[in-house]
């Protein structure tokens, strides 16, 4: 009884965060009412989806949530869905097997809320420059099984210290339970650490926890204001003796 409590609570702690994380608009039946606009639309999804058969990727994740673009796609006027140029798939091919072999294993499914972003909307919605996602080699992810932050935080962690070098995985936390995998160089980023700028990983691996909050920056010495030296007073006359 006691193990099914636990679950529970759990689930409770996890529905909250997760419902934070899943995009707005951006659903299977928006997918199938954005793969329904003409098709060229269904045209180019159907070679999406025979290229990850061939890839051997095909079903490791559903269509209609690897082709997400932006959480904040409305804001930017950006499309909701967008297939990427087939010159970026072969990147995506990479990410998906390290999700099936690894991630999946480490962590339980997960969902897919963010892949390909062009340059346009991964600019407006506050990506790097040097995104991942603009070539299509990064997904972010939410776990779909009841986890606390910090023990998604050490799962992965473990993982990425363990097969992250050989398959050049990025790693990055973002809030709730959302993570950023993508295989296009072996790194690791997050907002822990007494700074708020260090990867989680980091701070386990020191024994600190990554979910303290950042110290509070210092306060800025006051600046003295000395006042200006008064010029010197010319010497008084002598006067001779009367």
């Amino acid at each position: 009884m006691s193990r099914r409590l636990a679950a529970a609570a759990l689930l409770l702690l996890a529905a909250p965060a997760r419902a934070q994380e899943l995009p707005e608009g951006q659903s299977r039946a928006e997918y199938d009412a954005w793969l329904a606009t003409g098709p060229g639309v269904r045209g180019s999804v159907l070679s999406f989806e025979a290229w990850q058969q061939a890839a051997g990727v095909g079903g490791v994740l559903p269509t209609w949530q690897i082709t997400r673009t932006a959480s904040m796609w409305r804001q930017c006027a950006g499309p909701p869905f967008e297939i990427p140029p087939p010159e970026h798939w072969p990147g995506m091919a990479k990410t998906l097997k390290f999700v099936r072999d690894h991630v999946r294993p480490a962590i339980g499914p997960v969902e897919a809320v963010s892949g390909y972003r062009n340059p346009a909307l991964n600019a407006c919605a506050g990506g790097s420059e040097n995104s991942a996602h603009k070539d299509y080699f990064a997904l972010d992810l939410v776990p779909l099984q009841p986890i606390a932050r910090l023990e998604l935080m050490r799962r992965l962690c473990a993982l990425h210290a363990r097969a992250g070098p050989a398959a050049q995985v990025g790693l990055g936390f973002y809030a709730y339970l959302r993570f950023h995998i993508d295989t296009r160089g072996f790194r690791r980023w997050g907002s822990a650490g007494p700074a708020g700028d260090e990867s989680p990983c980091a701070v386990l691996e020191r024994g600190g926890d990554p979910l303290a909050p950042p110290l509070p920056k210092p306060e800025p010495m006051p600046v003295l204001q000395v006042p200006p030296a008064e010029p010197p007073q010319p010497p008084l006359p002598i006067q001779p003796p009367g």
